[in-house]
């Protein structure tokens, strides 16, 4: 009980400002408007780690690294209070890679409650929505390759959900390596 608490309290957090920076580098790859509710959020909640790092981090073509490098480094911050949570020892080295699979696991997570979204609104006919515009323009090239691949079944697109399928077994294949780098970084 002593580790879970804090863990999950880093969880949380991690996920809500790892997730909202992944979410920005991913909107403004896909030159998504943050004019939006959901787009003011977003920089709010941001704005405090991107825009420093961004002084030192330029962007790559669409790439927006300093909002990369910011979800990592909140993960890596993770890792580490977890380390000395439970004394680690000299397990510091692997922090960059913990880091760097758990930012993969956060993006995969992410991806995953986005496709959900984005399910659960192309069912419910209703006119056309500012979040359901967004939802759609951030998970259509997720499931266009899919699509082309998969037809309709009874009118309805199955491909949402071969996507959701795909993301999860990169999930569980991405828990078993954290699970066998955190193990590693503790002896």
């Amino acid at each position: 009980m002593l580790y879970q608490i804090p863990s999950f309290l880093l969880d949380v957090i991690t996920g809500l400002f790892g997730g909202a920076c992944l979410l920005r580098l991913y909107m403004q790859y896909h030159r998504v408007p943050f004019g939006n509710p959901l787009g003011r959020f977003i920089f709010a909640i941001t704005d405090w780690i991107v825009l420093p790092l961004r002084r030192i981090v330029p962007a790559f073509r669409r790439w927006d690294l300093a909002s990369l490098i910011a979800a990592w480094l909140l993960v890596m911050v993770k890792f580490l209070l977890l380390f000395l949570l439970v004394g680690a020892g000299g397990g510091y080295a692997i922090l960059p890679l913990l880091s760097f699979l758990g930012l993969l696991q956060l993006a995969i997570s992410g991806l995953t409650a986005l496709l959900i979204v984005y399910a659960i609104l192309s069912w419910i006919p209703t006119a056309s929505s500012m979040l359901q515009d967004l939802v759609a323009r951030l998970a259509e090239p997720l499931v266009r390759p899919v699509r082309k691949l998969i037809p309709l079944v009874g009118g309805v697109d199955l491909s949402p959900l071969v996507v959701i399928v795909l993301l999860q077994i990169v999930a569980i294949v991405l828990g078993d390596a954290l699970a066998w780098a955190y193990a590693l970084g503790r002896r």
